[in-house]
């Protein structure tokens, strides 16, 4: 089973559509303990502020059970969007601290003063796999997904890096470690890609 985390602040009913469009018939949207500890795969969604996010999950006491769920059991999670920056361990849009499952922090982008680029980076862009795994696995080199952020990922290691998009910069747009995986584009508005891309998340990982 599925379970898509519902703290309030992300699009829970898009990922569960999107998903049983692509054939996965045990996906649940929860916040329950009990459901958690019985999902074989975490998805961890998110839209909004850094901060407000880390305290809606305190709030329902998530983060010890999505700790348990990938660093104690080694079971599948997918960050998406917010939900990604959530995993790492600090962004400079707050002050609190993620939930440290991975080794990355988070910055808002940074052009020059002349640059034409706004900001937030929104719409569809061209996205590079810079590492195969179970969730890139027969994802075209330059496939297109769904942007919506104004602040991204900084990987002092180069080996958590899966994919980037290139925006002014190069910035990683999806991290890995272990059984955690994070994207920052919305699989669930990037039609056939982000299908592909869940249905690797479902099946392969």
């Amino acid at each position: 089973m599925i379970v898509i985390l519902d703290y309030e602040m992300g699009n829970v009913g898009s990922i569960q559509n999107m998903l049983r469009k692509i054939g996965v018939r045990e996906v649940k949207i929860s916040r329950d303990a009990g459901d958690i500890r019985r999902a074989d795969k975490l998805i961890l969604p998110g839209v909004g502020a850094f901060d407000a996010g880390m305290e809606r999950l305190r709030e329902f006491g998530l983060p010890d059970l999505i700790r348990e769920h990938a660093l104690e059991q080694g079971k599948p999670l997918l960050g998406i969007c917010l939900g990604m920056q959530l995993l790492g361990q600090s962004s400079q849009e707050g002050t609190l601290s993620g939930l440290g499952l991975l080794p990355f922090s988070c910055k808002r982008f940074d052009f020059p003063p002349e640059t034409a680029l706004k900001i937030p980076h929104m719409g569809w862009d061209r996205t590079y796999v810079c590492t195969q795994t179970p969730l890139t696995e027969g994802l075209e080199p330059r496939e297109r997904y769904y942007y919506v952020h104004s602040y991204h990922a900084v990987c002092e290691d180069p080996a958590l890096v899966l994919m980037e998009c290139e925006y002014g910069y190069r910035f990683p747009s999806a991290v890995y470690g272990g059984s955690v995986y994070g994207v920052q584009f919305h699989p669930e508005k990037s039609h056939l890609y982000g299908m592909k891309l869940l249905k690797n998340f479902a099946e392969r990982c």
